[in-house]
């Protein structure tokens, strides 16, 4: 009796053995997952190292006639800002959604930020608590003389520039703004610790040319100091709005200083690029 089953028991095991094999999964190959690309140089402007990120819309390979506009990023470092607002741009420049415009968004690396986003202070608190502050005049000069240059020459770009800065970032985007006006076509200022050397770049509004700007503020539940800095921003901004000036002020109660970026940058394409 066992000896005629035999066959049969092995014809079932084989049958198994082929159904087993045809579900087990193959070993899954892996591959990188790129967003973008990394620039390393030697600066001739700050005489250092310096890297940025760099992301290009999915249509940039595919379409090579087609020039975009650029999103300057402050805090732009792989470990800082420059995914999850790349992700936001992303996400608004899909046909569906129609935000913005599919941007090309540099992430400027930082080195020592409290160098490079801070101009010299008289307030020996500041100095002591910074110091190394001071430099950014020179960084600026980087942005401007280099950068901006560099990435003109090297992509496909329309000349519309934007620059979001959070933070001590939001402090710089000021300086820029008040002082350089005519580096970036739109603003994008979170969080900006107008509180440095007594919020003196304010007394520059007498040079302020707000003509053509779009300049977003937001600030979330961040103590008095600060959104009384981001409303006194908004008040200067106000005595020198042009015809063609946009400008906005937003308060994100709900946020504080370390998440009120992410929403402010989304609240902020929909008003700068409204017109898309």
């Amino acid at each position: 009796m066992f000896k005629k089953l035999t066959p049969l028991v092995s014809l079932s095991v084989l049958f198994a053995s082929f159904c087993f094999a045809e579900v087990t999964p193959k070993k899954p190959t892996t591959q990188p997952f790129v967003i973008g690309e990394t620039l390393t140089w030697q600066s001739d402007v700050l005489k250092q190292q310096r890297s940025i990120n760099i992301y290009l819309p999915q249509s940039y390979q595919q379409k090579p006639e087609k020039h975009y506009p650029v999103i300057y990023l402050l805090d732009g470092s792989a470990d800082e800002d420059f995914i999850h607002v790349v992700g936001l741009v992303q996400f608004g420049s899909f046909s569906w959604i129609n935000m913005l415009k599919e941007s090309i968004v540099v992430g400027i690396a930082n080195k020592d930020r409290k160098h490079d986003m801070t101009y010299p202070t008289q307030i020996e608190a500041d100095k002591k608590d910074f110091p190394t502050s001071g430099g950014s005049a020179a960084f600026i000069n980087f942005i401007s003389e280099e950068l901006q240059p560099m990435i003109n020459n090297r992509y496909r770009t329309t000349g519309q520039n934007t620059l979001i800065g959070q933070s001590l970032g939001g402090l710089l985007a000021t300086e820029v703004l008040f002082k350089h006006p005519e580096m970036f076509d739109n603003y994008l200022i979170v969080s900006p610790s107008l509180w440095w050397d007594n919020a003196s770049i304010l007394e520059h509004e007498t040079t302020l040319d707000l003509k053509g700007k779009s300049v977003f503020i937001a600030v979330g539940k961040e103590g008095p100091l600060m959104e009384k800095a981001a409303s006194d921003l908004n008040m200067t901004l106000k005595k020198h709005v042009a015809a063609n000036t946009r400008l906005k002020h937003q308060y994100f109660e709900s946020l504080d200083h370390g998440d009120t970026l992410h929403l402010a940058a989304y609240a902020g394409f929909e008003f700068l690029f409204d017109d898309n």
